[in-house]
């Protein structure tokens, strides 16, 4: 059984690829807000108009790199949340290989509810600190 109950398919493009024939370890990052976006999506946290309404800002972000990605490889990432605290959430990130389900990387991000309006850190909002218990079973 999967740790992750949301998975965003990702399509490898020509332009993520770096000298080696291989996916540049930058665009991993593009990988996970992806799925991020979706899953804030999925969850009806986020409408998809006004980038000033996301409510967070990404503090931290680790990845472990354990395969290389190619083109034409089908991609998955799992995503989700594995700490709500007061200000911040952190969530974790399996992107796989989209057949075999074999793990290419893992990573971890830590993201601060922001006000981008006042420029401030704010409290998790209660909406989404609901949505998130509920769809994640914390």
């Amino acid at each position: 059984m999967s740790a992750f109950r949301f998975f965003q398919d990702i399509t490898v493009r020509y332009g993520d690829l770096d000298p080696q024939g291989h996916v540049n370890n930058a665009r991993y990052l593009t990988y996970l807000e992806q799925a991020r976006i979706g899953y804030i999506q999925a969850l009806g946290l986020w409408d998809g108009h006004s980038f000033f309404s996301i409510g967070f800002i990404l503090a931290t972000a680790e990845i472990t790199y354990k395969a290389p990605i190619l083109l034409g490889q089908k991609v998955r990432v799992g995503v989700r949340v594995s700490r709500l605290g007061n200000k911040s959430m952190t969530m974790v990130y399996a992107i796989q290989d989209g057949e075999t389900g074999d793990e290419l990387a893992s990573a971890e991000t830590v993201l601060v509810a922001y006000d981008y309006r006042t420029s401030a850190t704010i409290p998790l909002p209660d909406r989404w600190r609901e949505a998130i218990r509920r769809f994640e079973g914390l």
